[in-house]
């Protein structure tokens, strides 16, 4: 696995020079890692910060996107990558899984970029990752990264919300270091995540948690099938410290904050599926 360290730097000194637009070039070449093995202390560390149980005999559904960071990360730090690595904002995930990932498999990973679209605050990124093993297609998901800037041509008005809210099953007060615990576990080091003075330069008040954290701790809350499909939006960012709302019901969660919707998601099992463990 690349270093994320002199990645992430070269990303950093790269951002400044980019300029993004929808319809710049992007690389189209993808980036395959086979032989990957599970380091079972970093994936209980990563459990433990995200509030899964430890010990399961299945991967986390968010799980295989941390192991794919490394590879995601030398593709959008290059040059050839239109967008600034700095300040990239994560604005939805889509996963499938197609059967309970074994943490003694050995995996092979691909990432590539699927296309640049706009946004109505930017321009957005959809990034794609797929995992292997046994030369099954076991997981995929599809990620779309923001790069807010001024825009001639937005892509229209937010879509309406029109859906009653979800009843509410706790609420949670998040540390201010929640988004460099997670940094620590998932080697994205975001400075808009890592501290508040770092996070204004990008536009925010004080840091805000990942988008991966928020829906991984969601997922950490209810039992998720084997073979599944999830679709999360993260429609405004939470800020640290802070207090959430967890709310969900037959499949659907959120994560709410006073009158604003910080994540909207759901999970859809497929057919034949069964559930690893997990809280009731």
């Amino acid at each position: 696995m690349p270093s994320l360290l002199p990645v992430l730097a070269r990303g950093a000194l790269l951002s400044p020079f980019k300029r993004p637009r929808p319809d710049a070039p992007f690389p189209r070449t993808p980036l395959t890692l086979p032989g990957v093995r599970i380091d079972l202390p970093h994936l209980a560390a990563y459990e433990r910060v995200c509030g899964f149980p430890t010990g399961v005999d299945a991967l986390p559904l968010t799980y295989p996107h941390v192991l794919a960071f490394p590879l995601a990360m030398r593709i959008m730090a290059g040059r050839a990558f239109p967008l600034p690595l700095l300040g990239l904002v994560h604005t939805s995930l889509e996963i499938t899984q197609r059967e309970a990932l074994a943490p003694d498999d050995e995996y092979e990973l691909t990432v590539r970029v699927a296309e640049l679209a706009p946004h109505r605050r930017g321009t957005q990124a959809v990034v794609v990752t797929e995992a292997r093993t046994g030369g099954r297609l076991v997981w995929d998901s599809a990620g779309t990264y923001l790069a807010r800037h001024r825009t001639t041509a937005p892509a229209g008005p937010p879509p309406a919300e029109d859906r009653a809210p979800l009843p509410a099953l706790a609420e949670w007060r998040l540390a201010e270091d929640v988004g460099r615990r997670y940094a620590a576990v998932s080697g994205d080091r975001n400075p808009i995540h890592l501290h508040p003075l770092t996070a204004r330069l990008f536009g925010f008040p004080r840091a805000i948690a990942h988008g991966m954290w928020t829906v991984a701790r969601c997922l950490a809350e209810q039992p998720v099938p084997a073979a599944v499909h999830l679709r999360a939006e993260f429609k405004a960012p939470v800020l640290l410290p802070g207090t959430v709302t967890y709310a969900a019901d037959g499949g659907r969660f959120e994560l709410r904050g006073g009158d604003r919707t910080h994540l909207i998601g759901r999970l859809r099992p497929e057919a034949g599926a069964v559930t690893r463990g997990g809280p009731p």
